[in-house]
């Protein structure tokens, strides 16, 4: 795809190392720096991002006369950057962090400038492309008058998704959609409120306000509400993942529903790809994945959730639990087990076996429902954390990715007869039998349903 990335292009630094005693000066830790990271923010970010899924991208922003404005441009190499001079010296913003802990962020050169002019060659990039995103980060480029013309004029004949700022312009008319934060979206309505009800009021609100076809307002882990000019409303939830830095998720998203719309979709349906892409980018480590220099093929979502949960409670001394099944049509029973299970530990990971492993288990009828279907029943469950799925007739290779504590199981036979008992016994976990519930069966449901229909 072309796509023209729009906004203010700023200097990020990430600066990380580890600390363990006070400034002899003042009562302030000393960070011994062990990395110092440096990489296009703002209006770059997405661009970077969009440049690495393998789209054409032009970055239209100003940039000053300075050396640190070279520096974006030489962090900028496979985009296209059409730029116009800024007039103020580039912004600068460092984060201090201490392991996964931030301690400070220093700003340079950040005050707000004026709005800096458009060049001919800005508005010229706006033409013949599939899609832009606007990433105002309030330092004035998408305030400025004949740059809001020419988007107004674009935005007739071509998506055009608009990230907006609490200190930046409102979008202009008829756009496509915008995609304001829950604080942003305060920062240009008086509605007051919190989470789905708030954003379904302002949503509705903006698109009035601003005259555009939809705003889509983002929930943070919770997903986005959408309105748009025909009055309609709908929420669109994120997957569960367990985030760290959300650095870049707000760009993140723009960013995947402008390749969505220019591939075609809905408003809609742009949304639903751009929450996954910032849902995505979250659980696989955020800006600072996006950025290293050899990242692993990520892990099938579920697999790479259960094994950041099982990191995340082990890291903070608690027990990781895990149980496993087939688990196809859930009933009383399986809640029940799922349950006891959970009570043994701080986590709940269920190793899942895959739609070919129930197969080869039960028969070519079965599974009744899609191994997605189940996972996504499993994650419903308040005492499920994690799913792992796992394509074995066993879950003994699964078991061993992660080296859970306890393998709980329901059942009428003791721990010791679990033919598991030997995986764990590898690095000194425990077997648990929990309460069997008689009655209880998938394969009895099935027949009793087949006979009602």
């Amino acid at each position: 795809m072309r796509i023209v990335v729009v906004g203010d292009t700023l200097l990020d630094v990430d600066v990380a190392g580890t600390s363990d005693r006070l400034s002899p000066d003042a009562p302030v830790p000393v960070v011994d720096v062990t990395t110092d990271d440096r990489r296009a923010g703002g209006a770059g970010l997405v661009a970077t991002m969009l440049v690495r899924d393998g789209h054409d991208v032009t970055l239209v922003t100003v940039l000053g006369d300075d050396t640190r404005a070279q520096e974006l441009r030489d962090l900028l190499p496979d985009v296209t950057v059409v730029a116009g001079p800024s007039g103020a010296p580039t912004p600068v913003k460092t984060r201090v962090r201490v392991v996964d802990h931030a301690l400070v962020r220093i700003d340079e050169g950040c005050a707000t400038p004026p709005v800096p002019e458009t060049t001919d060659a800005m508005t010229a990039a706006l033409d013949d492309v599939d899609a832009i995103v606007v990433a105002d980060y309030g330092r004035g480029v998408a305030a400025a008058p004949a740059l809001r013309e020419a988007l107004a004029r674009v935005a007739e004949h071509t998506p055009v998704v608009w990230d907006p700022h609490p200190k930046g312009a409102a979008p202009v008319p008829g756009i496509t959609v915008a995609t304001p934060n829950a604080a942003e979206a305060r920062r240009f309505t008086d509605v007051e409120g919190h989470g789905v009800p708030f954003a379904t009021v302002a949503a509705a609100a903006l698109v009035e306000q601003w005259g555009v076809g939809a705003v889509a307002v983002t929930l943070g882990d919770r997903g986005a509400l959408l309105a748009d000019d025909r009055s309609d409303s709908r929420f669109v939830p994120a997957p569960s993942v367990t985030a760290g830095d959300p650095c870049g998720a707000g760009d993140r998203l723009a960013a995947g529903v402008a390749v969505a719309l220019a591939s075609g979709a809905d408003v809609a349906e742009a949304l639903a790809a751009g929450v996954l892409a910032a849902s995505e980018y979250l659980a696989a480590g955020g800006v600072t994945a996006l950025f290293a220099a050899d990242v692993p093929a990520p892990l099938p979502g579920a697999d790479r959730d259960a094994l950041r949960t099982v990191h995340d409670v082990r890291g903070a001394g608690g027990t990781v639990v895990a149980t496993g099944g087939c688990f196809d049509l859930l009933h009383a029973g399986h809640a029940r087990t799922l349950s006891a299970a959970r009570a043994l530990g701080d986590c709940l990971v269920v190793c899942l076996n895959s739609d070919s492993s129930v197969r080869a288990l039960k028969g070519p009828d079965r599974p009744i429902m899609t191994q997605d279907d189940r996972v996504e029943l499993l994650l419903a469950l308040d005492c499920v954390d994690a799913v792992v799925v796992f394509d074995e007739q066993t879950p003994d290779e699964a078991l061993r990715r992660f080296r859970p504590d306890v393998w709980a199981k329901g059942g009428d036979y003791t721990a010791n007869e679990l033919p598991e008992a030997a995986t764990l016994a590898e690095w000194g976990g425990r077997v648990v039998t929990v309460p069997f519930h008689p009655g209880r069966s998938t394969t009895r449901l099935a027949a009793a349903l087949e006979h009602v229909g």
